[in-house]
């Protein structure tokens, strides 16, 4: 390379001698000159101090007009917004480090969630905001009753884990499940809250090959809970009435009735799996005017979750409730005793009784329904007799 060229600064190439220091004060040290070398043929030459090697660089990586045609070249664009900052102005070497460990450690934190939460993590995150977002816009449908079936999809969800991690129920007899029409589910009742129902309702919403949804028929005590009633009703709980019962079998949905009610769900735990009286069979009034079968339900391991050793009625008059219960947790360990024994389920639902055989005059025969009634009641208990004999323990 040929000789540099020395480029003085503050007038030193004219000559100048640096201006006098003022009294008690130290002389001003000349400013340092800066090297440039000169340019050799053939070789790219040295940019000068006042280059923008970051900004030109920008420039020439993307097309000199973004936009439609009204909006003009980019650079004026620029202009108009402001002064643009150098590259690498205003930022530190402490700002420069931070980002890059914020970055090691954003990469390691998305690695160890998608290892965490497996793959898909991210499309079910989306799924999940996109669903907050309905809810919040209203972009929901329910029908006539309340029924929501997306968050009952997401009811499900939770229920599903308490339903295979916590009872492992076991479920038979699907087939005789209609996959589509009405039909009406008649199942016993026990376990001091009605956690059976809900069991009920995940076995045929996941395990049936239709996926139908089971509309429950639920008591008047379900709808005046704050919260719980709402809950209920979007995720398609009715109330216990032959009008309702009528019409939603009369629109081909699956109905789940328990007959028992609350004679079957406080029931002291010496009773354990005997049947109580099945009302005066209003369900299967309900299944003659519209025609609809009747599949019986069993469920075994349901009574054991809360076992009621007794009942404090003068505080469940005040409390204007059907029952006090009192468990070997509850109340003694507070809310602690709120949580279900972790007991083994079996759901066998039976063959149907078809209804459609009989005349229209027969829903008001109180002998055909009482028959009908008692049946369906018989054929219950004798199936918990069976399966209480193949249970090997209440547990496992």
């Amino acid at each position: 390379m040929g000789e540099a060229r020395i480029i003085p600064f503050d007038g030193a190439a004219s000559g100048a001698r640096p201006p006098a220091p003022r009294s008690g004060r130290r002389p001003t040290r000349p400013a340092r000159a800066v090297r440039v070398p000169e340019p050799v043929e053939g070789e790219v030459p040295v940019r000068s101090i006042e280059a923008r090697p970051g900004r030109k660089r920008a420039q020439s990586a993307r097309p000199a007009e973004t936009g439609s045609a009204d909006t003009g070249p980019a650079d004026e664009a620029s202009a108009e917004a402001g002064p643009r900052r150098e590259p690498g102005s205003g930022r530190s070497l402490f700002g420069s480090l931070a980002g890059a460990v914020g970055g090691v450690v954003g990469g390691a934190a998305a690695g160890l969630l998608d290892g965490v939460a497996g793959p898909g993590w991210e499309d079910r995150a989306a799924d999940g905001l996109a669903f907050l977002r309905r809810r919040i816009t209203g972009e929901y449908e329910v029908d006539e009753f309340g029924f929501d079936p997306e968050l009952n999809d997401k009811l499900m969800a939770v229920l599903r884990v308490v339903y295979e991690q916590y009872f492992r129920i076991e479920v038979s007899g699907l087939e005789h499940v209609p996959a589509e029409g009405g039909a009406l589910i008649v199942a016993n009742h026990s376990g001091t809250l009605p956690v059976d129902a809900l069991m009920t309702q995940v076995a045929v919403h996941d395990h049936h090959p239709a996926r139908r949804n089971l509309r429950l028929l639920a008591a008047d005590l379900v709808f005046q809970l704050p919260l719980v009633g709402s809950v209920a009703r979007k995720s398609g709980h009715t109330l216990a009435c032959h009008a309702d019962a009528e019409r939603l079998l009369g629109k081909g949905e699956l109905v789940g009735v328990w007959p028992e009610g609350y004679k079957g769900l406080g029931k002291p735990f010496a009773e354990r799996y005997k049947l109580q009286r099945f009302g005066r069979g209003g369900f299967v009034s309900a299944a003659l005017r519209t025609g609809v079968p009747i599949v019986p339900c069993s469920i075994v391991g349901a009574e054991e979750i809360y076992p009621m050793v007794g009942n404090v009625r003068t505080l469940a008059r005040l409390l204007n409730l059907p029952y006090f219960p009192i468990t070997p947790t509850f109340p003694l360990l507070g809310p602690l005793g709120l949580v279900p024994l972790p007991t083994r389920w079996r759901i066998e639902f039976g063959a149907p009784i078809h209804t459609d055989a009989y005349p229209e005059e027969a829903a008001d025969d109180p002998m055909v329904v009482f028959n009908l009634t008692d049946e369906v009641r018989e054929t219950i208990q004798h199936t918990i007799y069976r399966l209480l004999m193949q249970r090997r323990s209440v547990f496992f």
